[in-house]
């Protein structure tokens, strides 16, 4: 057996040990720059890098702050007005954590999707991105207590950082997510953090028009989404080689998520991850396109790629290479490959 083979296959407990570990920390550091570590850590594993895992958490580890105190109980009843609200977050996840050991995730899941879907670009859309990453994990495997903290952990996150989008014009329909992509138009003054810029938003173009045939072309479009948001990032990333990884990773969560959903949340679903991308986009894309480097237009190696991203240690280069690996195809290699090359080395 190769050593990626036994990586594969022993995963279980490293997983659930570095969740235990990551748990003993807030969501965020520095006032508003999300932990990555449950999202980084789960990508390793689920690549064949499990044994890099507990390595990589002890470099991260200076970069984790702990949980806020609570403050008073989130229940059924005062929710609204706790949503948004990020001093609750330590509410939040110990409500959460309640509601998963009393009923079964998907049926918690089912329940605050919608409720938090309007919100999905708060955070910088890392709520709906680290909820993804529980969901493809317990989808996968066992439904261990970790895991199942996790997902509490997730859903707290996005909802304290719950913020809906402004009002948006509908501008003229573009034929596909590449050309829809395309098409969004910059906010004007691309300055300050991603709450100011989301609040400059004007308006998208109305993608993907009429109202998906049902749940199974809504997952088909979402997978188009991601596919060209991913590709898109080897001519633009340049623009925020970090920001616009999330206009890949945000919907692919979404993606990741949708077994575990009711499918007639499958579209809804779409629209608000069209609506996250697009906001990136807006948020952070260059004015012009770059042509990719040619020694990233050769064939990549996708087990090897997802190496290199280990090796390189951002955690945002790690997600991003994860998701171009389920795209899978050579454009979306390609576009990790920049990122590895856009992005700052963690160590």
């Amino acid at each position: 057996m190769t050593d990626t083979a036994r990586n594969r296959t022993d995963t279980t407990g490293t997983l659930d040990e570095a969740l235990e570990r990551i748990h003993l920390s807030g969501p965020e550091r520095d006032g508003w720059l999300s932990n990555h570590a449950p999202m980084a850590v789960e990508a390793l594993v689920r690549r064949g890098q499990a044994r890099t895992a507990h390595r990589w958490l002890d470099n991260y580890r200076d970069r984790l702050e702990d949980m806020p105190a609570s403050t008073a109980p989130v229940t059924g009843q005062n929710w609204p007005e706790a949503l948004g609200d990020l001093s609750r977050v330590a509410d939040w996840t110990l409500f959460f954590e309640r509601e998963t050991a009393d009923h079964p995730w998907p049926t918690v899941l089912a329940e605050w999707w919608p409720r938090l879907l309007p919100g999905i670009a708060g955070g910088a859309t890392h709520g709906v991105i680290r909820v993804g990453h529980s969901v493809r994990t317990l989808l996968a495997g066992e439904e261990t207590t970790p895991r199942l903290r996790e997902l509490a952990h997730a859903l707290g996150y996005w909802a304290a950082r719950y913020q809906p989008l402004p009002t948006l014009e509908r501008l003229a329909p573009a034929p596909d997510a590449a050309a829809a992509l395309d098409r969004v138009p910059r906010i004007a003054d691309q300055d300050g953090g991603m709450l100011e810029r989301l609040g400059r938003l004007t308006g998208f173009p109305d993608w993907p028009g009429q109202a998906p045939a049902g749940p199974v072309a809504a997952r088909a479009a979402l997978g188009e989404l991601v596919r060209a948001a991913t590709h898109r990032y080897a001519t633009h990333g340049h623009g925020s080689p970090i920001m616009l990884v999330h206009a890949a990773t945000a919907p692919n969560a979404v993606l990741h998520t949708l077994p575990a959903l009711p499918d007639t949340l499958w579209v809804p679903s779409l629209h608000a991850a069209w609506a996250a991308s697009a906001a990136v986009t807006s948020a952070y894309g260059p004015r012009e396109a770059l042509p990719v480097a040619e020694h990233l237009t050769a064939p990549q190696d996708a087990e090897e790629l997802f190496v290199r991203a280990a090796a390189h240690g951002d955690d945002h280069t790690i997600k991003f290479t994860d998701t171009a690996l389920d795209v899978g195809d050579a454009a979306a290699l390609t576009a990790a490959g920049r990122a590895i090359e856009l992005n700052t080395p963690a160590w």
